[in-house]
């Protein structure tokens, strides 16, 4: 076999390690990016492609790579995160990439080491032809995706700089994730956060002498899921929520809860974490003031709003509706069907949209099989979204008017 083809390179992908630690102080070679990282490094020189790693943090960091084509042609921007998140509960040989039924398994099967491994085999077919032949291509494989995007924090930051490996700016960007070849042209943002409340702590065979923070609590979680109904309601009661005609309505869901030392003690504290799902129009800003004053009006209790630790804007269509085009007439030419959608889950694409480079997120998958315990990728359409990819590297018109092109 090829070691080129999408199968082969998909294959080498799954046996690195790239767990993200999510936060954690998990350390050893199963966990963070630096294995993935040196072999896209060994990937690129072992095929004369320019490129460099960007350490952020130890462990952690971007490769980037660049192929220059025709100079009179655009560039475009390939994006592919190389964290997955963790392998814990998985019944099979996460490492070991399985091939059974025309499917491929293992840990970022199908987030995001498929529509990796699509990319890097369109790339290294690009290189063997003539530049002439060819766009500019910039290739970004960037870290810690799966939770805080610093990789793709610090690329777009140098973007604008004057970076070698990133000048002239990109004129297009494709951002890969699981969207079975449809093209998003819009996404939800994430915006996460703690909410704390005190109490008093006593024995607890005299509860009365003290505060239980937990009990608080209960008020503030039943406070929030009023919230969370109001934001899919259109009754009288709850007016109608803002709404995206791609991405549909925000949510908002309680996903942990922590709270007290031990049964014998009244709880002294208790803290939950909030997952809100934002879409395009809505402010961050205005999401956490609004939150925290119908709480406060609502619950009848002190409780404490934490910093959010997380904050991914959402994707908002428009600027890419010419890009995304032409990627749907391409991607049905070849494989059949493919339409411009929006989507509930949250990518880096804002990231490169936020610094004016229309943005798409497309791949080969289904976001139904990603982080899941036998993740997988249909191998058929893994070969697609390479061959995708490489006609759309090659397309001498792209229907985008900052490219002046038809």
């Amino acid at each position: 076999m090829d070691d080129d083809s999408p199968l082969a390179i998909l294959k080498q992908l799954i046996r690195i390690p790239s767990q993200n630690p999510m936060g954690h102080d998990h350390r050893g070679p199963e966990w963070c990016e630096q294995g993935m990282s040196d072999w896209l490094c060994r990937f690129f020189a072992r095929h004369n492609i320019h490129h460099r790693y960007d350490q952020i943090e130890p462990g952690r960091g971007n490769v980037i790579a660049r192929l220059d084509g025709d100079p009179d042609r655009p560039t475009l921007l390939l994006d592919a995160h190389q964290d997955t998140v963790p392998v814990a509960g998985m019944p099979i040989d996460p490492y070991q990439p399985l091939e059974r039924g025309g499917r491929v398994h293992g840990r970022g099967a199908c987030d995001v080491k498929g529509p990796m491994a699509a990319m890097l085999s369109a790339v290294a077919r690009l290189r063997r032809e003539d530049p002439h032949s060819r766009n500019n291509l910039i290739v970004s494989l960037t870290c810690d995706e799966e939770l805080g995007q610093i990789g793709a924090s610090d690329l777009a930051r140098r973007i604008n700089t004057g970076d070698a490996l990133l000048s002239p700016k990109p004129d297009l960007a494709i951002v890969a994730e699981p969207t079975d070849l449809n093209v998003v042209v819009a996404h939800k943002g994430v915006l996460r956060w703690r909410i704390r409340t005190s109490g008093i702590a006593v024995h607890s065979s005299r509860p009365t002498l003290g505060r239980n923070a937990i009990y608080g609590m209960a008020r503030v979680i039943g406070g929030l899921e009023q919230l969370a109904a109001q934001l899919q309601s259109d009754s009288p009661e709850h007016p109608p929520s803002a709404t995206h005609p791609l991405c549909g309505r925000p949510s908002l869901s309680v996903g942990t809860i922590r709270g007290g030392e031990s049964v014998n003690i009244v709880p002294e504290w208790c803290v939950i974490e909030i997952d809100r799902r934002v879409v395009p129009g809505e402010s961050f800003d205005t999401i956490l003031r609004q939150t925290q004053q119908a709480l406060a009006d609502g619950c009848g209790v002190e409780f404490e709003m934490l910093p959010p630790d997380t904050s991914c804007e959402p994707l908002v269509d428009g600027d890419n509706g010419a890009l995304a085009d032409s990627l749907v007439a391409l991607t049905k030419r070849i494989a059949g069907a493919s339409q411009a959608i929006g989507v509930g889950f949250a990518t880096q694409a804002p990231k490169f949209a936020a610094v004016g480079i229309p943005t798409v997120v497309f791949g080969p998958g289904s976001i139904d099989q990603a982080h899941t315990k036998d993740e997988w990728i249909e191998v058929d359409a893994l070969n697609q979204g390479a061959e995708i990819l490489y006609q759309f590297a090659k397309q001498r018109r792209w229907s985008n008017a900052r490219c002046g092109l038809e």
